[in-house]
């Protein structure tokens, strides 16, 4: 299985109801390094490094989101692994 990265945007009622940390727990658990953000327009943007499969299981997740979230939209932009990512992290 190959390294991957995917940028991830978002969209809904995805701030103020724990996307974030929702996002951070499954990407740790699965092993992907990279990041969450919120974004000013009221998506969430996720860059996330690692395994294939372990990626697209994240991508899963986000498609679900917490309980109290409502995903509308998911984009997703695959690319080659900068490996510039220790962790996975929660930007403000």
């Amino acid at each position: 299985m190959e390294f991957t990265r995917a940028v991830i945007r978002v969209y809904g009622r995805v701030q103020g109801v724990g996307f974030r940390y929702y996002t951070l727990i499954h990407a740790r658990r699965l092993g992907v390094r990279g990041y969450v953000k919120n974004l000013s327009d009221g998506s969430v943007v996720i860059v996330a490094e690692g395994l294939e499969d372990r990626i697209r299981e994240l991508v899963r997740m986000v498609r679900r989101g917490p309980l109290l979230a409502r995903v509308d939209r998911v984009q997703v932009v695959y690319g080659k692994p900068k490996m510039e990512y220790s962790g996975f992290f929660v930007l403000r």
